[in-house]
């Protein structure tokens, strides 16, 4: 099995507390583990590179329309990301638990992939995004309960 950038961020959410995969001072011992535990060098180093963008889309001010406007998807984003993704995003924005900026990070992370991008992994990424978003614990909670003890969200 190719395991992907995905796959290794799983790992490092799954298996390490979130100071432990975001202090750069640490990747370095963090990288030789996972490439011991069977992640290809390649996958390692991209997982890495995505973690330092979302580190920069945090500082990153963003500006948006009035509370409650719509976001319109661009066709590359359209392309990418299925009706169901946008859906399930649009779902987490209207109870609550993201605001608008944690969605244009999700969003933009999602597009950093090359692999395909699918409902499981757009819940992948929004847990990461939330982990790493200021002030976020409540709405993390929230994500987390959704996400590995209520299941599907569309049934």
């Amino acid at each position: 099995m190719k395991e992907t950038v995905l796959d290794v961020l799983m790992y490092l959410f799954e298996n390490y507390q979130h100071g432990e995969f975001v202090d750069t001072g640490n990747q370095e011992n963090l990288r030789d583990e996972l490439t011991a535990a069977g992640f290809p060098v390649e996958e390692v180093n991209h997982a890495f590179s995505w973690l330092d963008g979302l580190t920069e889309q945090r500082q990153q001010p963003l500006i948006f329309g009035p509370r409650g406007s719509l976001r319109i998807f661009a066709k590359q984003e359209q392309e990418k990301l299925s009706v169901d993704c946008r859906g399930f995003l649009l779902y987490l924005e209207q109870l609550g638990i993201l605001d608008s900026t944690a969605r244009e990070v999700v969003i933009d992370r999602l597009m950093a992939f090359s692999e395909e991008i699918d409902l499981e992994r757009v819940k992948w990424v929004c847990l990461l995004v939330m982990v790493n978003h200021p002030d976020s614990e409540e709405a993390f909670g929230h994500l987390e309960d959704l996400i590995y003890y209520q299941g599907n969200y569309l049934h």
